[in-house]
């Protein structure tokens, strides 16, 4: 009898919904480098919920019990069940590297039924969340200091049982987080930056290129702003201020940050980059592996850098930023209104959301992860609409796989 691949390691061309959403409220999402985490609203203790590679414990310490090991939660009276399986060792009771289902992530909570996840981002090998009450949680890899924690020298993160906690300053809590391959940002109530982790090509905006155990703010041109949003996927961070102003900093290699005539390819200060003034008030950024995006008040999307820009196969680079035609994210005579309210990267590919709710991706299509049901994992090179059965809240952009939080229509 010829053998059939295990549908737990195919490859999907097309979005899926999760059975896992069905039976739980999801409330949010974020894609790691071969892993997913999930927020659910719940009224007990378990909140945040991993699944994927787990080789540096970056979604927690799970153990093989059983060939097939069983978790049950209440909600509400309502009894779900949960299987999944470990594939990195057949011992009993040894930590699991791959976990096939979501299973809950200990974060060592003081207080879970009144303590609320308002954030959570994930890196490379890492994952950082932001709760209300007992400050920062962050756990998996720790090599350059991305957890905030110091860095022990040929550390074992495999089975390891570390999660480190930043306590909230006392008037100033932390309100969200990005976490960039292997550098954190986090920002504050007040619309401060703080860093830590990798500084090679300058991501932490530290003013040096040395990894950094210890939170430190980030000052230069941002010091006396009010940041509202960070975005980093790889070494280049872009943020905005609460009046539209565009700043950035870390890898420049491809222009992402300065003009056709700087030289600088690292920056390790926040610029206020002049050339994405003159476009309008800027509402959503996303910075990617070597190339930007941003969306302006009217809902129009710019990109520039080097990559799949969304132009077409010939626009390949661009040092300063243009516009997408607004008719590739759905506005057409049927619906004149239509416009992008926010913008999502990946590594090497894009997302948008529009008023709508329709989701549309282009860019690499590495393992498939556009859902776009192309053959050949062929790259998509405008803005493509997502078959979806539902209205697009937030996506969550790894390096070859997609999540979409979406409401049912």
């Amino acid at each position: 009898m010829k053998n059939k691949k295990d549908i737990r390691f195919k490859k999907f061309k097309n979005p899926l919904r999760l059975t896992f959403s069905e039976i739980n409220k999801v409330i949010d999402v974020t894609a790691g480098y071969g892993f997913s985490v999930f927020v659910l609203k719940n009224y007990n203790a378990n909140q945040v919920f991993g699944t994927g590679l787990n080789t540096d414990s970056q979604i927690g310490m799970v153990y093989f019990t059983s060939p097939f090991h069983c978790l049950r939660k209440t909600v509400k009276l309502k009894l779900s069940i949960f299987l999944t399986k470990g594939y990195q060792s057949s011992r009993h009771n040894a930590p699991m590297g791959i976990l096939t289902a979501p299973v809950p992530i200990n974060l060592g909570l003081k207080n879970p039924t009144k303590t609320k996840v308002k954030a959570i981002s994930a890196g490379r090998a890492h994952l950082a969340v932001v709760t209300d009450l007992e400050g920062v949680f962050t756990l998996g890899n720790n090599a350059y200091g991305q957890c905030g924690r110091r860095i022990v020298e040929n550390e074992e993160y495999f089975g390891s049982r570390i999660v480190h906690r930043i306590h909230h300053f006392e008037n100033d809590p932390f309100v969200n987080v990005e976490c960039g391959q292997d550098h954190t940002l986090l920002l504050t109530q007040s619309g401060k930056v703080y860093s830590c982790g990798w500084g090679a090509d300058g991501q932490t905006g530290l003013g040096h290129y040395n990894s950094e155990q210890n939170l430190k703010r980030v000052s230069g041109d941002i010091e006396n702003e009010k940041i509202v949003k960070i975005s980093s996927k790889c070494d280049c961070v872009l943020a905005i201020n609460d009046k539209g102003d565009v700043f950035g900093w870390g890898n420049s290699e491809y222009g992402q940050l300065c003009d056709r005539t700087d030289s600088y390819t690292q920056i390790n200060t926040p610029l206020h980059m002049k050339k994405c003034e003159g476009f309008g008030k800027i509402v959503d950024v996303a910075a990617a592996g070597s190339f930007c995006m941003m969306l302006n008040e009217i809902g129009e999307v710019f990109t520039w850098g080097f990559g799949i820009l969304g132009r077409g196969p010939n626009a390949s680079q661009s040092f300063q930023p243009e516009v997408i035609p607004s008719i590739l994210f759905g506005r057409n005579d049927f619906q004149k209104d239509s416009r992008v309210v926010s913008v999502h990267c990946g590594v090497h590919y894009c997302g948008a959301i529009n008023n709508y709710g329709e989701i549309y991706m282009w860019g690499k299509n590495q393992e498939n992860c556009l859902g776009l049901m192309i053959n050949n994992n062929a790259d998509q090179f405008f803005p493509l609409r997502v078959c979806l059965p539902g209205k697009g809240k937030k996506l969550a952009l790894g390096v070859d796989h997609s999540l979409a939080l979406c409401k049912p229509f």
